[in-house]
């Protein structure tokens, strides 16, 4: 995969989410420019530390395969309501990757940029700070104080502070702000039976009508999160006090902490001609349910894959509008989400604190467990409704499955993650489309036909010969007659039963954008 342009894609911002579209752009051959204003990589504590499935999955193909080895998998989560344990859930385990993993972003950032020192593509410039973005209909021109520097396309990815490049776009980021700040300690503490819990109160003894929120960490740390008054500011007494409270009298290290608000914000464009925004810079959402960063790192592999094709001359730049669609649809789907549960954590009339009493009191007494919200954990968008993706009326998507089960696969679903003889199902999909055929199908037929539809890269297989079983095909519940069409991202862009050379030509047009002929 050799990209047929020679300047380099600028990203803006070298946190995850912008290491991440470094990667993934250098991954198909584009050169790319990375600028920070910080002057280094600074460690900053725990901050975003659980990663599921998925992404973990996106940072294997970028090179940062480690982080899934390095984190530590969590399997399940309790959630108590003034001491008493309510409910629990554990993740549906299927697949080769753990469901989630929890590491800190700082040791996140250094596996990153371990793998950015490899990629000879990709450069990094600290102490440059973007203060303007120009374009015109050649490229943009990127303003760090005085100087310029011109690129075909730029990748925003500079964080919810942004606002002087959301202004200089004509970008708005609307939403709101919440008054209660949480207090966060990073510890290290031997807590037997915790290693691999998420444990959620509600109400405790120690912090009175507010929440605790505790996860598990590599090499015996722990991560704590406490819901505290607007306007308190904290003391060490104050913080030792809160921690003895949870763990007792054992021995700790108190080894970070901060205090932080939350938001709820959207950009109102997240494509804006030849700049994309990513990540923080496009959305920012509660932290309940990690939907976060587990959010930015899918915009910058639509970002990478759909900017790779364009400047390959695969697609046309009106695919670009899809990222808009896609990923800013995730984005306002992330906000209702966690909009909800914050009604929940921090009700603000005396109706909604009513409702939420209501709610776990009926739960204690073996009521309705799915109305006491914690946080719905992050999942995949699903592009059911995208331009890109061919409906099916028999693989209708049949909604969300239950919290920490897997998607029964449908048009514009992630494809399950299969084991193969030689590795996984999701390490095929990311080089190019992916055709996978049933046993009725003829793959030479269909490898010769799409050759004269796109110059894409795009592999056709069938499905016994991918595990020379056939268990392939039934872990999919693919028909010997079906063809799957599957995305540089691992989506399903289409399931067409019966399928014939023309089907196959539309979907493959239409999940690149290529007109009609």
């Amino acid at each position: 995969m050799t990209a047929a342009v020679g300047e380099q894609v600028i990203v803006v911002g070298a946190g995850p989410v912008g290491q991440s579209a470094a990667l993934l752009l250098a991954r198909w051959g584009v050169p790319v420019l990375v600028l920070d204003e910080r002057p280094g990589r600074r460690p900053a504590g725990s901050k975003s530390i659980c990663q599921q499935r998925d992404v973990l999955d996106i940072w294997s193909a970028a090179g940062a395969g480690r982080i899934a080895e390095e984190g530590l998998a969590w399997t399940t989560a309790r959630t108590y309501y003034r001491g008493e344990e309510l409910l629990s859930w554990t993740f549906d385990t299927q697949g080769p990757l753990p469901p989630c993993v929890n590491i800190s972003q700082t040791r996140t950032e250094q596996i990153l940029d371990a793998a950015i020192a490899a990629q000879p593509l990709v450069e990094v410039r600290w102490d440059h700070r973007v203060t303007g973005l120009e374009q015109d209909d050649a490229g943009v021109t990127v303003r760090c104080r005085d100087r310029t520097l011109r690129a075909p396309y730029a990748v925003v990815c500079a964080g919810a502070r942004a606002q002087g490049l959301r202004q200089a776009l004509g970008v708005r980021f609307d939403g709101e702000s919440f008054d209660d700040q949480f207090l966060i300690c990073d510890i290290r503490a031997d807590l037997p039976g915790w290693e691999h819990e998420r444990r959620f109160h509600f109400d405790p003894e120690w912090n009175p009508g507010r929440q605790v929120l505790i996860h598990p960490c590599p090499e015996g740390t722990f991560r704590i999160d406490w819901q505290i008054p607007p306007h308190f500011i904290p003391t060490r007494q104050d913080v030792a006090r809160r921690i003895r409270q949870i763990i007792g009298d054992r021995d700790y290290d108190l080894l970070w902490q901060t205090t932080y608000r939350f938001h709820s914000r959207i950009a109102s464009r997240m494509r804006v001609g030849r700049v994309l925004l990513a990540g923080d810079c496009a959305h920012l959402v509660a932290p309940f349910g990690a939907r976060g960063l587990n959010s930015g790192v899918p915009d910058a592999e639509n970002a990478a894959w759909k900017l790779a094709f364009v400047l390959n001359g695969w697609a046309p730049a009106e695919l670009l509008e899809s990222y808009h669609d896609e990923r800013h649809a995730a984005a306002r789907e992330n906000l209702e989400v966690t909009a909800a549960t914050m009604r929940f954590l921090a009700p603000r009339t005396e109706g909604e604190r009513a409702r939420r009493r209501a709610a776990l009191e009926a739960c204690r007494a073996g009521g309705d467990a799915a109305e006491v919200d914690s946080g719905r954990f992050a999942e995949p968008f699903w592009y059911v409704d995208s331009p890109l993706t061919t409906p099916e009326p028999a693989r209708p998507f049949r909604g969300r499955p239950p919290k920490g089960a897997l998607c029964d696969p449908a048009p514009g679903v992630i494809v399950p993650d299969v084991p193969l003889p030689r590795g996984r199902l999701r390490e095929l999909c990311r080089d190019g489309f992916l055709l996978l055929l049933g046993g009725m199908c003829d793959s030479g037929l269909f490898a010769q036909v799409l050759g004269k539809v796109t110059t894409a890269p795009l592999a056709v297989r069938g499905l016994a010969e991918m595990d020379g079983t056939g268990t392939l095909a039934e872990r999919l519940g693919a028909g010997p007659d079906e063809a799957w069409l599957i995305r540089p991202d691992a989506h399903i862009a289409a399931i067409i039963p019966h399928a014939g050379p023309e089907q196959v030509i539309a979907a493959v047009r239409r999940a690149s954008r290529l007109s009609e002929v």
